[in-house]
Order: structure tokens, then C-alpha cells, then sequence
């Protein structure tokens, strides 16, 4: 089965994420595949909008934590750059697409996966969602563009809160500090999204992309600025034996 499905209906492309006994972890290669998948959609004429969600019970946890055990076992700094590298890529895609771009979230959005979520331009959560800044539970860094836009959408103070604590929390939480536009009941997340989505394919497209690019134009220096800046930590920390023993401790092996 393919770790990431794309269905087309109607002018929404709708991308999945499909890992879901690992809450669709990714790898470097499922990675590029997520944003191969968005950018095809943007190049794509008949796509007017793309929702981009979880199969199973989560959004995304982020990276894979045995890919990234291997990697702080070995401080393989050419393996993490290329894993960075490639969530770096999902962010690109979704920022630079001429398209709205909603996060249908649907369990927990976790570390690199609560980047994904927070990086769309429209986010909407069911009430049993979650999202957390959790890097520093396995000793790492920020990255894909959580600090800039972490920050950006809930406040400089809830922001450094949220990493720092590396607290996970529920979606009526999120929705009050300005991280998920909208909570709805989980199962009506899927007609939400639906009607949503064709309530923006409806619109003139040209006037969206427009709109969607100036409301970013404040932010792109800063994110890419910012996605530099977490490669640049995530590598020094993998060189530290503090990273491999919280790393280890979270997956219960110390």
C-alpha cells in the first residue's frame, strides 16, 4: 500500500498521509513523496483547492523514531540533513502553492507533524485532535518552520510555551490559541472539510492565489531564514550525547 494517496473529485486533491500504524511517521523518501504530491497538485489546472490529512487515527507524528534513533546512534549528519532537507520540501510546497492549502486534522499532529498542520493556510481539527511542539522530548530541535510560525499564529509567549514545555494539547486548546481555525466533532470532520474545500474551488482562483501570496509575503523571509536556522541546531545537537539519552529514554530504552 502506498505510504501517501492522492484522490481527485470535483477540483479539491485531497493528499493523504498513509502510515497509520506509525501515525504516519515519515521517512526522508515519504517525505519527498508528500511534497511531490503537493506541488503536482499545484501545477495540476484542475485542482482549485488541497486538503492534506491523516489516514487512521492521527495527522502526522512527525519523523519516524527509529529513523531518527539510527541517526542519533550513528550522529549521522548527512542522514538527518537529508530527513530535514526533505520535510523542508512538504513546508516549501505548501506555502508556495498557488492554492489553498487546508489541513484536515484528524488525531495528533506531533513535532515535525504539528510543523506540516500549522504550515497550511487553513487548518481544521476534529475534537479529538492534538498538537504539540514535542521535539525536545527526544532532545531535538524545532523544524520545518516551527519557529517562525509557531509563533506567528499563537503568540510569541504560547509559542516558546509550547516548545519549551513540549506539551501535547487537545484541540479546544488549540482552537483557543489560534492554532486550528476550527474543532469539529470527529465525525463530522470529513463533510466540514468537504464543504469547505468546495466553498474555496468556487471562487476565483486567481484572486486566491493572489491573496494567499501577499498574506505570505510578510513571513517567507523569515521562514526561510528560520528553516536554515533549525538544520543548522538539529545537526549540532545529534553530535551530543544528551540527544541520544533522551532520545532513548522516550522510547523506553535507558
Amino acid at each position: 500500500m502506498p505510504d501517501v494517496l492522492v484522490t481527485r473529485d470535483d477540483g479539491i486533491t485531497t493528499i493523504t498521509l498513509n502510515r497509520p500504524v506509525a501515525l504516519n511517521a515519515f521517512d526522508a523518501s515519504m517525505a519527498a513523496r508528500v511534497a511531490d504530491a503537493i506541488r503536482a497538485a499545484a501545477d495540476d489546472t484542475a485542482c482549485r483547492v488541497i486538503v492534506l490529512t491523516g489516514a487512521g487515527r492521527g495527522f502526522c507524528a512527525g519523523a519516524d523514531l527509529n529513523i531518527l534513533k539510527e541517526i542519533v546512534t550513528a550522529r549521522d549528519r548527512g542522514r538527518l540533513r537529508q530527513l530535514v532537507t526533505s520535510g523542508t520540501r512538504i513546508i516549501q510546497s505548501i506555502v508556495t502553492a498557488p492554492k489553498p492549502v487546508i489541513a484536515a486534522i484528524n488525531g495528533p499532529a506531533a513535532g515535525g507533524g504539528a510543523s506540516v498542520a500549522i504550515a497550511c493556510d487553513v487548518r481544521i481539527a476534529a475534537d479529538t485532535a492534538s498538537i504539540g511542539a514535542v521535539f525536545n522530548r527526544i532532545g531535538l530541535h524545532p523544524d520545518l518552520g516551527a519557529t517562525c510560525l509557531l509563533p506567528l499564529l499563537a503568540g510569541f509567549g504560547r509559542a516558546m510555551e509550547l516548545v519549551l514545555s513540549g506539551d501535547m494539547i487537545p484541540a479546544s486548546e488549540a482552537h483557543r490559541i489560534g492554532l486550528f481555525n476550527r474543532v469539529i466533532a470527529a465525525d463530522r470532520l470529513t463533510g466540514e472539510i468537504s464543504s469547505f474545500a468546495r466553498k474555496l474551488a468556487a471562487k476565483a482562483p486567481s484572486a486566491l492565489e493572489r491573496a494567499k501570496r501577499s498574506m505570505h509575503a510578510i513571513a517567507r523571509g523569515l521562514l526561510d531564514e528560520a528553516l536554515e536556522r533549525e538544520l543548522e541546531q538539529q545537526l549540532a545537537l545529534i553530535e551530543m550525547e544528551e540527544t541520544r539519552k533522551a532520545l532513548l529514554a522516550f522510547l523506553g530504552e535507558q
